[in-house]
């Protein structure tokens, strides 16, 4: 079957946690496909006296995992440790502004996109895989959402969808006259009509473009950043999520659903499970990777639903009995 298997490997991976005032869980699934080419980061208290602040990111890889898995495992150290982010503050204990924080995570993503292509040419150029990147990083006072490529975040306040990621897509406007400009095309959607994303580490194959800059490349390193207020009594929960979640659920429709099972159960881990089953039954064929940071403001659960979903569950058990009996007759 190509990039697919005979049936999906459904085994999750899972980890859960909490501090600084939120708790996270997360599922990841291989599904479909022959490889796990998805990884993520959650860190809680950041390095240099930042303990307060949070990290959490999803990396979707593509042809290979190498670039995924060394985003999630140096990425953050590249952001915090280069001298943009930290700027003058964070030497004398204070913290970063928010224009050092946007600059920083812009230069650590260049500087790992900058480092892997000079491992990779060390090893004679072996390595052709790429990864998009999503994330956020809070400070007590902001949320800085981060995306480079077509996994997504979603921000629910007040009951309803206040923010999410806008995709990296060839056929957007500016991505595609980027790709035009250094010699590129779009054709089936995709760029040079192969790749799916216009933004994402890795892909040095998309990188050769001699007289252009690193950002001016048909593929781009270089993330968005977006800075928000956060909401003590407002903010509900972010969703992080790779395309084979939003593949097949849209921002409300994910929204809704992570906010009625809240009503239900506290278990994130048991939450993001059920996002990753859904979407599998709903036709998604790729990994899989999905990360819920709830806040105060959360949906608590609701005696009245907890109801509903045990009569239901009942029902559905005895319809169930019945269908064996009279199969076994």
């Amino acid at each position: 079957m190509g990039a697919f298997l005979d049936k999906p490997k459904m085994e999750k991976h899972n980890a859960h946690g909490e501090g600084n005032g939120l708790r996270y869980g997360l599922s990841s699934m291989q599904g479909w496909r022959v490889e796990m080419e998805d990884a993520h980061t959650a860190v809680m208290g950041l390095p240099y006296g930042l303990s307060l602040w949070s990290f959490f990111a999803v990396y979707d890889g593509h042809a290979g995992s190498q670039v995924a898995r060394y985003c999630c495992e140096h990425l953050l150290e590249h952001i915090t440790s280069n001298p943009d982010f930290r700027g003058a503050g964070t030497d004398t204990g204070g913290e970063p502004s928010a224009e050092n924080v946007k600059s920083g995570i812009r230069t650590g993503f260049l500087q790992i996109d900058e480092h892997m292509r000079a491992m990779s040419e060390r090893k004679h150029g072996t390595d052709r895989s790429g990864s998009t990147a999503v994330g956020i990083m809070m400070s007590p006072q902001h949320f800085y959402f981060i995306n480079c490529g077509d996994s997504r975040a979603l921000l629910s306040r007040k009951g309803r969808v206040h923010f999410f990621t806008q995709d990296h897509k060839p056929s957007n406007p500016l991505e595609k006259e980027r790709i035009q400009n250094a010699g590129g095309s779009v054709m089936i959607q995709r760029v040079n009509g192969s790749l799916a994303v216009s933004r994402a580490l890795g892909d040095f194959d998309y990188k050769c473009v001699h007289g252009k800059g690193p950002t001016e490349q048909l593929v781009s390193p270089e993330p968005e950043v977006y800075e928000i207020a956060r909401s003590e009594t407002e903010d509900e929960f972010v969703i992080l999520a790779c395309d084979g979640i939003w593949d097949v659920m849209g921002n409300e429709e994910l929204c809704g659903f992570v906010r009625s099972r809240l009503e239900v159960t506290d278990d994130l881990e048991r939450v993001c499970n059920e996002i990753v089953d859904t979407c599998l039954y709903k036709g998604s064929r790729d990994n899989m990777s999905v990360v819920l940071v709830c806040f105060p403001g959360a949906p608590k659960i609701n005696p009245e639903a907890v109801k509903r979903e045990a009569e239901l569950d009942k029902y559905l058990q005895n319809r169930e009995g019945g269908a064996c009996k009279k199969a076994n007759k």
